[in-house]
């Protein structure tokens, strides 16, 4: 467990979540306002630490790496958004007692840790974190400035489908074919010395027949399947320009000399 005795060294360490996963680094250390023991611990997390939530150290252990609590890291960042301004009230107490399943009495509300309990002040600005700009006895010479910075990149996502599918559709088509038939021709020659013998050839006075068939042609008509194409999807990657933007936040740093000059960085 973390005591009176050890606050100091909490400030400013690594916390770590039930499951090693680090939520953020301790800022502050708030104090039963009762019993005096430490309560709550102040996290820092996000990109830049700027924003900070309550979590329970009650039995939280201080480790070689720093701070590990008995909470998830997922419950952090949903918890209770509760003002750090140096005191939690019995209400926004019982609230974060509810939020994270902790038994606690009607609650007489938590200070930040000070002078009193006999060790140092747990406040962050108090132990020159980096991020305090006030220069002191016990702060850096420097300031530092920093600035937001675009980074684009791209994602592969599903925009749609095609697909390939084969129907059957019916069509008249008419061609013309040529036909041929045979048709009966009476043709008739005078007797001549050539035909003489031919045409006294029988009797003089008889009935006769002569039979001729006749033929004609018919359109015929036969369908086949023959292959005509093959038809396949392919893809192709086609690049293009996408504009972006998004607002980019900069630090700037003023220089106010003796001289009533005024300098900007």
């Amino acid at each position: 467990m973390i005591g009176t005795d050890t606050i100091s060294r909490v400030i400013g360490q690594d916390v770590y979540d039930e499951s090693g996963e680090k939520i953020g680094s301790a800022a502050e250390v708030y104090l039963d306002d009762e019993t005096g023991q430490p309560e709550w611990v102040t996290v820092r997390t996000g990109l830049f630490g700027t924003k900070e939530s309550f979590v329970p150290i009650r039995n939280a252990d201080l480790t070689d790496d720093g701070v590990r609590v008995p909470v998830s890291k997922t419950q952090v960042k949903d918890a209770p958004k509760v003002d750090t301004d140096g005191h939690l009230s019995p209400d926004e107490e019982q609230e974060l007692y509810r939020y994270y399943g902790l038994g606690g009495g009607m609650g007489a509300g938590m200070d930040v840790g000070t002078q009193t309990a006999g060790f140092e002040t747990t406040r962050t600005e108090d132990r020159g974190i980096v991020g305090h700009d006030t220069s002191g006895p016990t702060t850096d010479d420097a300031m530092t400035r920093s600035e937001e910075r675009l980074n684009v990149g791209t994602r592969s996502e599903e925009v749609g489908r095609a697909r390939l599918r084969k129907y059957v559709v019916s069509e008249n088509v008419t061609e013309s074919v040529p036909v041929t038939r045979e048709e009966v021709r009476v043709e008739r020659e005078p007797i001549t010395d050539a035909n003489v013998g031919s045409a006294l050839d029988g009797p003089a006075i008889s009935e006769e027949e002569h039979e001729v068939t006749l033929h004609a042609e018919r359109p015929v008509v036969e369908k086949e399947a023959v292959p005509v194409e093959r038809v396949r999807l392919d893809k192709q990657t086609v690049t293009e320009q996408a504009q972006v933007s998004e607002e980019l936040r900069t630090e700037q740093i003023e220089v106010e000399g003796a001289a009533d000059t005024d300098r900007r960085m």
